[in-house]
């Protein structure tokens, strides 16, 4: 088992990463303190898998329980969803001192967290999430958020959990695709930050797929240390630290809006934005091209998408204004000069972002 602290002075939290440790929650949560009365959030696959252990783990310690299962969708992180979430938490939280528990993946995460951050302006919340993707990073470092019409993550807080269990075992129920689609942020992090990760992706990436247990005890646990270190020294993206963890993430959002948030999952799309910001990288000169092969071929391996399909890439376009990063006008894109070297590089041509579309088979669907 690791505990990694997330040091953010008074906001400091704990994630926990181990195997079989579900039912250490209680005890937990009696040391936080943050109430008696959990309001967990969730969808019916998981709560099918893991409603009873998580309830068993809560009440052995005292704690009361009530379950809240939303769709499982990239819809459902929706401001009207949110709202209907907030009126059953409002009638649940009578007489009761509450917190939420995000029990789920990304989605669920960023959807009790955001609740989280606004009822009563801020109540408690712990984190358990039950995707790869989330435990390794959605669940950490407090960023919360609904997705409007207009694009992803537009409305949101900074909010920081009190906890967060990442039980590995979990990960064994989940289907191949979602397993997948977790390496994706996994890739990112060796990328960014950490080329013994990649290398070790690059060796043991079917370990993760034959679900050894301890292999994804240490990417968990390794890029959850990444992260922590990252949100440690900027918070609140102000100071541009935090912003290398958005590699691959300005084509990713564009790809997932543009689509409707049905035609990739968002591992998927990080993996396609991935390739795109590593293709303007080499096309800018600075990544070599054995670099960008490397990158290229890994994503090829683990059986992630390489191509854009089924959607125009005028769409990508204009979604891609929408993304938070740009300043005024200007795009900014997280790059790399190497696997371990980020670049932030604003005003990429517009030219280079549609050749580098183009390449990845988006001009197959339209004329």
């Amino acid at each position: 088992m690791h505990k990694i602290k997330v040091n953010l002075k008074s906001r400091s939290y704990n994630i926990i990463v181990g195997i079989n440790i579900l039912k250490l929650l209680g005890k937990l949560l009696r040391k936080l303190a943050i109430g008696n009365s959990a309001y967990i959030i969730t969808n019916s696959p998981v709560k099918k898998k893991y409603g009873t252990r998580l309830n068993q783990a809560l009440k052995k310690s005292g704690f009361n329980a009530k379950f809240k299962v939303v769709p499982d969708s990239e819809k459902t992180k929706a401001m009207e969803t949110a709202a209907a979430v907030i009126k059953d938490l409002a009638s649940y939280d009578r007489s009761r001192r509450i917190f939420i528990i995000a029990f789920g993946g990304g989605v669920i995460g960023d959807l009790a967290s955001f609740i989280a951050s606004i009822y009563k302006r801020g109540i408690p919340y712990i984190q358990i999430p039950t995707t790869l993707l989330a435990q390794v990073d959605s669940a950490i470092g407090g960023k919360t958020a609904v997705d409007l019409a207009q694009g992803k993550n537009l409305v949101g807080t900074f909010y920081q959990p009190r906890l967060v269990l990442s039980d590995v075992s979990i990960l064994k129920t989940l289907p191949l695709r979602q397993l997948k689609t977790g390496l994706a942020e996994v890739i990112k992090y060796g990328i960014i930050q950490d080329p013994y990760l990649f290398s070790y992706l690059e060796k043991k990436y079917k370990d993760v797929f034959n679900l050894k247990m301890a292999s994804l005890e240490f990417i968990v646990s390794r890029c959850s240390a990444i992260k922590t270190g990252i949100v440690g020294r900027d918070e609140k993206e102000e100071k541009g630290v935090r912003t290398i963890l958005n590699f691959g993430h300005t084509m990713a959002h564009a790809i997932e809006a543009a689509g409707g948030y049905s035609k990739y999952n968002h591992g998927e799309a990080v993996a396609l934005g991935m390739l795109a910001a590593t293709s303007i990288s080499n096309r800018l000169g600075l990544l070599k091209n054995k670099d960008a092969l490397r990158i290229g071929n890994l994503t090829k391996k683990i059986g992630l998408p390489t191509k854009i399909q089924g959607i125009a890439w005028q769409k990508i376009i204009s979604a891609h204004y929408r993304d938070k990063k740009f300043i005024g006008i200007k795009n900014r894109f997280v790059l790399i000069k190497g696997i371990g070297k980020i670049k932030i590089v604003e005003n990429v041509p517009l030219v280079i972002i549609k050749e580098v579309l183009r390449e990845m088979g988006s001009e197959l669907f339209f004329s």
